[in-house]
């Protein structure tokens, strides 16, 4: 059973680590699944979210996963979160997508819902 994992919560909130708990599980328990980040759980790529010592980064957590992780392109823009080609084409400073993420747009996320057996929303 293939299960995409749709995050649309912000990585402050208690909903973005629970989906990261249950990427967790099941990486380690081999089954298949898919991520989408969308809304403001977008805001998890941006490399230069700073976390206090004595709190997780959520950022760094998912990329220890070692798994694709599409970030919706508008959503990212909206927010201020851009990779080196976007910033280029839209005249921005500097980029800010964090390793291992990439910009995507809402046809992957149309794609993996179909494919996936079930969407779980956080």
């Amino acid at each position: 059973m293939s299960t995409l994992l749709l995050i649309t919560s912000a990585p402050t909130s208690i909903h973005a680590w629970h989906a990261l708990g249950l990427a967790q599980a099941l990486h380690a328990k081999k089954q298949e699944f898919r991520v989408f980040f969308y809304q403001d759980g977008v805001s998890v790529a941006n490399q230069l979210q700073w976390f206090p010592d004595d709190q997780r980064n959520v950022c760094s957590e998912w990329q220890k996963l070692a798994i694709r992780l599409p970030v919706c392109v508008s959503a990212a823009l909206a927010r201020g979160i851009t990779d080196l080609e976007n910033a280029k084409r839209h005249q921005i400073s500097t980029h800010n997508l964090a390793e291992g993420f990439e910009l995507v747009g809402l046809g992957e996320l149309a794609d993996a819902v179909e494919s996936c057996d079930r969407l779980l929303q956080f």
